[in-house]
């Protein structure tokens, strides 16, 4: 459970610094990517408190 806590830290994490790095550049696709990650993050927690 430790595991998949830290995976989801980590790509939140990961999704902050490319909006910022979006945000600092002035580009769209950085920021677009760091609001996938926010995504990806928020669906796999969902996943997982379904199972058992």
């Amino acid at each position: 459970m430790k595991s998949i806590k830290a995976f989801l830290v980590i790509l939140v994490c990961i999704g902050l610094i490319m909006v910022a790095l979006g945000i600092k550049v002035g580009m769209a696709p950085p920021i677009l990517t760091g609001v996938g990650f926010f995504v990806i993050a928020y669906l796999f927690q969902q996943t997982k408190k379904d199972q058992p």
